[in-house]
């Protein structure tokens, strides 16, 4: 009896002693629980002011915020057509660039035809930009949007061969740079404009095949963070696109060719094209970073949430303020 009486003594005499730690140790649990709940109210509400606030509060015109015209490079994949339809659609005119003028003009036409605008073809690259640079004089362009090309298979470094490596880096890195500098002056000179950079999720989720693809996807979207850091004081918003998994569309077949971005099935997570250029066309001038599409925005903050990053809907790499 005396062992169970001095037993029930030592634990009060203990407890007494280490309230004191208990008690801060429940306040830093407090205060634990108090950051990460402020954390998801904050990235919840960006997630609002993003992605849904723009689609329901009435904005001016985008030929007025920005400008009449629309240089578009990279229109071969799906959601860069998609996004121009969107611009077409809003009453801008168009200027499509690539390599390819018989394929351009097929879209030219099919652009015009729906959505009665002007549509003007400009062939060139990396090695013919004067032709661009021609067919941009005098022209008000207010929106210039570049696409990653993404390529037809998965290889590896050493089994890509060397003429498709210089390929996708003249493509992704050096014309899509030139076409930003060729546009930018004018735009600086009528204090506005736009610069849509459409990359992937590849430029902060690195896959297995995928290594230039990452690489140009990540270029575009530090040079995208650094022009609208330097910029958007004059007037330009710069904004960088990184989408993760888009549906292929009817008029898109699934092929050998068919862009890695792309899916054959269209999901709630994959939506098509012309959503997502939806979506993503409302965050124009919102958003300096981001996926452009809500339920990727959701695929970040659960993958963030998996691997124990901190903030849960608004990581940086996806959603940033204008």
């Amino acid at each position: 009896m005396a062992a169970v009486d001095s037993f029930q003594l030592l634990y009060r005499e203990m407890s007494r002693s280490c309230s004191f730690y208990a008690e801060t140790l429940a306040l830093v649990g407090a205060l634990y629980a108090v950051g990460k709940a402020a954390m998801l109210l904050r990235d919840c509400c960006t997630l609002v002011r993003v992605h849904f606030l723009p689609r329901m509060i009435p904005t001016k015109r985008l030929t007025q915020r920005f400008g009449d015209w629309a240089v578009i490079n990279g229109v071969s994949e799906p959601v860069a057509r998609a996004y121009a339809e969107e611009l077409a659609r809003h009453g801008v005119r168009i200027i499509l660039v690539g390599p390819d003028h018989s394929a351009l003009s097929d879209i030219a036409t099919t652009l015009a035809q729906s959505y009665g605008v002007d549509v003007v073809v400009a062939q060139g690259d990396v090695a013919a930009c004067k032709a661009v640079e021609d067919a941009l004089r005098g022209t008000d362009v207010g929106f210039l949007v570049n696409c990653v090309l993404q390529p037809s298979s998965c290889q590896s470094l050493l089994e890509t061969p060397e003429r498709d490596l210089l390929e996708s880096v003249n493509k992704n890195i050096a014309f899509t740079t030139l076409m930003i500098r060729l546009v930018l002056p004018g735009m600086v000179e009528r204090s506005r404009g736009a610069v849509v950079n459409i990359s992937s999720s590849a430029c902060c989720r690195p896959l297995p095949g995928r290594a230039t693809l990452s690489a140009c996807t990540g270029y575009l979207d530090q040079l995208s963070r650094a022009l609208h850091f330097e910029y958007s004081d004059r007037g330009i918003f710069v904004q960088s696109l990184t989408p993760f998994q888009l549906a292929l569309t009817e008029r898109q077949p699934s092929s050998p060719s068919s862009s890695s971005l792309t899916g054959s099935k269209q999901s709630w997570f994959a939506p098509k094209p012309e959503v997502y250029a939806r979506h993503a066309i409302s965050t124009l001038g919102v958003s300096s970073r981001t996926t452009g599409y809500w339920p990727h925005t959701l695929q970040v903050g659960l993958a963030a949430i998996q691997s124990g990053v901190s903030g849960v809907i608004n990581p940086p790499l996806l959603l940033s303020a204008a």
